[in-house]
C-alpha cells in the first residue's frame, strides 16, 4: 500500500520493487503499442487497481464516479452485445469494475470476458472525453490552462520532493512554430500537430528515467492513454537495458516474448539528426474538469461524465544525454535550420527535391531560430 497516492507520501519506485504491470506499461510506451492489443493485466492487488483509476483521474471511492465507471461498463457490455452477440457470464457482468479489472489478470474464459470488456470501455470513455471537450463552451486557452496547472502540480511536487529531475520544461509552441511545422509536413492540417503543448523532463541520470516513467503514469498520464504509433525512443533498447537491472527476471513473464537486442525506434522526423537521443511520447491525457467548468454544460453532457483528454507532448531524456543532444548536428538549433531551408525550399519550388539547387533564401531566415 506504500505506493498508493497520499498526501506527504509521495516517492519514487526502485527498479527492485517495480511490478510486471509497471514494465509492461513502460515498454508499451517505448514502443508506441497499443493496449487494446494486451491479452491481460497484470495487477498485483486492489491498492494497484485504485491506482491506476486514480491515474484516469476516476475515485473508486467517490459514487458519482462509481456510477460512472458503472455506466461505462454497461455501455461496453451493450456494444458487444449488439454488435457481436458476445457471451457473457453473469459473474463477468455483475462484478463491479474494480473486480473486472483484477479478474482480467486471470486465465480462462472470464478473464478474457473481463478484458474485452474493460477494452471497450478503454474506447468508450475516451470518446465521451472527447465529446464532453466539444460540448463545453471552453476555449483553447482555458484548456491548455488546466493542463498546465496538473502538469506543473505533478512535477513542481517531483522537484520539492528531490526528486532525481534536473530541469523541466514546459509550454506552448508558439504560432509562428506551428505554421513552420505545417510547413514542413506532408499533412498539413492543424490537427495533426501533436505538440501545442509540450513537457520536457531531464533526469539526473539514464537510471532514473524508468522510475521517472513509471511514476508519471501514475500521477499524470496513464499508460493506456499514450498515442500508439507515436512514441519515439532513441536512447534505451528495452530488452538490453531491463537485462542489465533487477527487473531481467519478470522479461519471461511478460506477455509477448521480445527478441534479443531489441531495435530502437527512432522516429521518423527527417530534419532530426542521427545522433539526437530521445524518449518522445504523445499523451491523450485525461484532466478532470472542476465543478465551474462543468455547470453550464448543456444536457447531452450530463451522461459524459467530467474528465476531457487534451493531446500533449512529453520527452524524457537524462542529463548526459541532453548535453551531448546540444552538439553539432544533433542541436536543436540546427535542427531547425534544417527545417527552415526545408520549408522555404517547398514554398518556391514546391515539391522539388534536395538535389534541386541551391535556393536565395535570406540570411534571416537561414539562422534565425
Amino acid at each position: 500500500m506504500s505506493d498508493v497516492r497520499r498526501e506527504g507520501a509521495e516517492r519514487l519506485k526502485a527498479l527492485a520493487d517495480f511490478s510486471l504491470l509497471d514494465l509492461e506499461s513502460i515498454r508499451l510506451m517505448l514502443r508506441g503499442d497499443s493496449v487494446i492489443d494486451w491479452r491481460r493485466l497484470d495487477f498485483a492487488d486492489e491498492a494497484e487497481v485504485r491506482e491506476f483509476l486514480l491515474s484516469q483521474e476516476l475515485h473508486a471511492d467517490d459514487p458519482a464516479d462509481r456510477a460512472r465507471l458503472e455506466h461505462v461498463k454497461s455501455e461496453a457490455i451493450a456494444y458487444l452485445r449488439r454488435q457481436f452477440d458476445y457471451p457473457i457470464p453473469r459473474p463477468v457482468e455483475q462484478a463491479s469494475v474494480l473486480d473486472l479489472l483484477m479478474t482480467a489478470g486471470g486465465r480462462g474464459h472470464r478473464a478474457m470476458c473481463a478484458c474485452t470488456i474493460l477494452k471497450c470501455m478503454h474506447i468508450i470513455h475516451h470518446l465521451d472525453g472527447r465529446e464532453l471537450l466539444f460540448l463545453l463552451p471552453m476555449s483553447d486557452q482555458d484548456v491548455f490552462h488546466i493542463v498546465e496547472e496538473k502538469v506543473y502540480r505533478v512535477i513542481g511536487a517531483m522537484l520539492a520532493a528531490g526528486f532525481p529531475v534536473v530541469e523541466f520544461v514546459g509550454g506552448r509552441k508558439n504560432k509562428d512554430s506551428l505554421i513552420t511545422k505545417l510547413l514542413s509536413k506532408q499533412e498539413t492540417i492543424a490537427a495533426q500537430i501533436f505538440d501545442k503543448l509540450r513537457f520536457r523532463v531531464v533526469t539526473r541520470s539514464q537510471d532514473d528515467i524508468f522510475p521517472v516513467l513509471q511514476y508519471l503514469t501514475k500521477r499524470l498520464f496513464p499508460f493506456n492513454y499514450v498515442v500508439p504509433g507515436q512514441s519515439v525512443n532513441s536512447m534505451l533498447g528495452f530488452e538490453s537495458y531491463v537485462e542489465q537491472t533487477p527487473l531481467k527476471d519478470l522479461l519471461e513473464k511478460m506477455q509477448a516474448n521480445t527478441t534479443a537486442g531489441e531495435a530502437l525506434n527512432p522516429g521518423d522526423n527527417k530534419f532530426s539528426s542521427d545522433t539526437y537521443r530521445i524518449i518522445h511520447l504523445v499523451v491523450d491525457m485525461p484532466v478532470r474538469l472542476p465543478r465551474r467548468m462543468t455547470e453550464n454544460a448543456p444536457p447531452d453532457a450530463t451522461l459524459l461524465g467530467n474528465v476531457i483528454f487534451v493531446i500533449c507532448e512529453f520527452q524524457i531524456v537524462d542529463r548526459d544525454t541532453e548535453a551531448h543532444n546540444e552538439l553539432g548536428e544533433a542541436s536543436h538549433e540546427r535542427y531547425k535550420e534544417r527545417q527552415k531551408k526545408a520549408v522555404i525550399r517547398r514554398l518556391q519550388l514546391g515539391g522539388a527535391s534536395e538535389s534541386a539547387g541551391a535556393i536565395p533564401v535570406a540570411p534571416d531566415v537561414r539562422k534565425r531560430k
